[in-house]
C-alpha cells in the first residue's frame, strides 16, 4: 500500500487472474492417395516439427489412421488446418486435417 499527497492510502496491488484459453490438437487423417512425402513436407513446413518427428508422425497417421501435429488455442489451430487443406488441393491431393479439443 502507498499514500498519495491528500494523505489517503492507494492499494497498488491488483489482483490479475490470467485463463488459459481452451487447446486444440490438429490431427491429421489418413487416406489412400496423399504421398507420403507431401505429408511429410506439411508437417516440416506448417507444423514446424524436425525431419525425423515429421516422419514420425506421417507413419503414425499411414498406419494408425490419424495423428496429432500439435496442440494450439483455437485461432492458430483453425489457421493451420485451412493451411493444410489449401496447400493439399493445390497439389491435388484430399488430405484432411480436423480439430479436436485438448
Amino acid at each position: 500500500m502507498g499514500q498519495n499527497k491528500s494523505g489517503t492510502r492507494t492499494n497498488f496491488e491488483q489482483k490479475t487472474q490470467s485463463t488459459t484459453p481452451p487447446l486444440f490438437k490438429v490431427v491429421l487423417l489418413n487416406d489412400n492417395y496423399t504421398p507420403m512425402e507431401f505429408v511429410t513436407d506439411i508437417l516440416e513446413k506448417v507444423f514446424r516439427k524436425p525431419p525425423p518427428e515429421a516422419n514420425q508422425i506421417m507413419l503414425h497417421v499411414h498406419y494408425r489412421g490419424a495423428g496429432i501435429c500439435g496442440t494450439y488455442p483455437f485461432a492458430i489451430a483453425e489457421s493451420k488446418v485451412e493451411l493444410v487443406h489449401k496447400r493439399a488441393r493445390a497439389e491435388g491431393h484430399p488430405l484432411k486435417a480436423v480439430l479436436e479439443e485438448a
